[in-house]
């Protein structure tokens, strides 16, 4: 996942503050108006005994530069239009106050205002769009908050990716915090996508973030945020399936484990130096279909040694398919790549190493995407 590389809200005043440039983009289409002004040039003065002067391909100047240039170069430019095609007419003489050229002077300023009036127009809704983008941004930074290298005796890493093209917050959660009774993590997908999906992760995570330091049970901090779905972000019209599948993680304070309660997510994955198993859970149903289960769900504790590494992940990166529409075997590219021995299990590398492959493995659209991992030291 993208963050703008100032953190904090000093970093957010900044990017809503931020403006482009007019002009700030030197693209060829920027060199437009300048190469056509040469090329007229060049060639009227070696055809300078011609009959005709070669002014009439000024008029398209303007037009170009409103494309990328702000109001005052494009009236600068299209001035030196009108210059140049009165300084070609009057080399011959006799044509610089023929009907025809006159015409064309007239036509090069209409084009020209109007050309203004466009270039005003372009970098207005180019102000506007990025204002608003910066605001869509700095909201969903807010939301999804980068992932701490160190909490407490965890040491974490991950990366998130928007499935939607232009998004920083797609259907997949995250948050890791430090709570008086561990460090907690949760990890989980809504399904959908959209404003919808976006919405219900609000409500999941903001609960999360108040909740994971008041309860002490799993089971009943996973009621928590089922209860936050219900109340804040509801189904979405003609949508009677909204839920949540999420992993909730404790590392208790001063232990030697971590407790995992599943919501009908894909389980962990240890890597040790031994070999890479998938953990045991207890599944149940996902958040917001609780109504249908039959109570609590249970908490499953596994031992966890310093070096193991518990990897969490959403299906965008089960589910990713290859050119023969085979899934990625999430387990068995681990095993084969860390498998060896001669890998360190570091959190950082794993992560890495899952994001390249699976970029590598897919050929079709990507999903959101959420990876953690996670180690005591």
């Amino acid at each position: 996942m993208s963050h703008v590389g100032e953190g904090g809200a000093g970093g957010i005043e900044r990017l809503l503050r931020w403006r482009p440039r007019p002009g700030g983009y030197r693209t060829w289409v920027w060199w437009l108006p300048l190469l056509l002004l040469s090329v007229d040039l060049v060639v009227d003065l070696a055809l300078f005994h011609s009959h005709e002067p070669l002014s009439f391909l000024l008029v398209g100047a303007p037009p170009l530069a409103a494309a990328t240039r702000s109001p005052r170069h494009t009236a600068g430019i299209t001035v030196v239009c009108l210059g140049l095609e009165i300084w070609m007419a009057s080399l011959r003489p006799g044509h610089f106050a023929e009907p025809h050229h006159v015409a064309m002077y007239i036509a090069t300023a209409l084009i020209g205002i109007a050309s203004v009036a466009l270039s005003r127009q372009r970098v207005r809704a180019e102000a506007s769009l990025v204002h608003a983008r910066s605001v869509a941004e700095a909201m969903q930074m807010t939301l999804l908050r980068p992932f701490p290298e160190r909490l407490g005796p965890v040491r974490a890493a991950g990366f998130y990716e928007a499935g939607e093209r232009g998004t920083l917050v797609g259907g997949d959660l995250y948050e890791l915090c430090e709570t008086p009774f561990g460090v907690r993590v949760v990890l989980g997908d809504v399904r959908g996508k959209g404003l919808n999906a976006v919405q219900t992760v609000a409500a999941v995570l903001g609960s999360f973030r108040v909740s994971a330091h008041e309860w002490t049970d799993l089971s009943r901090l996973a009621e928590r945020l089922e209860l936050s779905i219900a109340r804040n972000a509801g189904a979405p019209a003609g949508d009677d399936e909204l839920f949540v599948t999420a992993l909730i993680l404790e590392f208790p304070p001063g232990g030697d484990s971590v407790r995992i309660v599943d919501r009908g997510h894909p389980s962990p994955l240890l890597l040790t130096p031994h070999g890479t198993q998938r953990l045991r859970t207890a599944p149940g149903l996902p958040l917001g279909l609780g109504e249908l289960g039959l109570g609590s769900v249970e908490v499953t504790t596994h031992p966890l040694q310093t070096g193991e590494v518990i990897l969490l992940y959403t299906d965008g990166v089960s589910e990713a398919r290859n050119a023969g529409g085979e899934f990625y075997p999430v387990l068995d590219r681990l095993t084969a790549h860390f498998g060896d021995g001669h890998r360190a299990l570091d959190p950082e590398a794993l992560v890495s190493f899952i994001r390249a492959d699976t970029d590598e493995w897919s050929t079709g659209g990507k999903d959101d995407r959420a990876v953690i991992a996670l180690t005591l030291t």
